[in-house]
């Protein structure tokens, strides 16, 4: 298990690092497009995100909500990505939604650093990759 110490301006640097983080959101994107087929379905990114189990979980215990209710907000959460409303989810539609995501955290965390745990392998995170960056900007100067 890693710490790392990140706050907004790590966030919002690491965003605007277009071959970064373009590089992050593609590896991601790849990961998530199980047939391969270079675009995301309804599915996919259901599944995506229910792997990240924020919903489901609070604060770590299970919480249960009726199934038609988490599709409806699966689905709204789809809705937001596909912004063409053609049913899928390309790579750019994709990255535009993350960074916006990653900028709404950034928004959050404002100044004040946090100390975040993470998972031995959690190498794909959008937030570990941000304080790569921070640390590799200080180890090189």
């Amino acid at each position: 298990m890693g710490v790392v110490i990140i706050d907004g301006s790590t966030v919002r640097d690491f965003v605007s690092n277009e071959a970064e983080f373009n590089k992050s959101a593609d590896d991601k994107f790849e990961a998530l497009d199980l047939n391969n087929d270079g675009v995301l379905s309804r599915a996919e990114l259901r599944k995506a995100f229910e792997s990240f189990r924020l919903i489901e979980a609070h604060f770590g215990v299970d919480v249960a909500t009726p199934p038609d209710e988490l599709t409806k907000l699966y689905d709204s959460i789809f809705d937001k990505f596909d912004c063409d409303n053609n049913g899928t989810v390309d790579r750019e539609e994709f990255r535009n939604e993350m960074k916006k995501i990653m900028l709404a955290i950034a928004d959050g965390l404002g100044s004040c650093p946090i100390q975040m745990a993470l998972e031995d392998g959690d190498d794909e995170s959008f937030l570990k990759q941000a304080a790569d960056l921070e640390a590799s900007k200080t180890s090189s100067a």
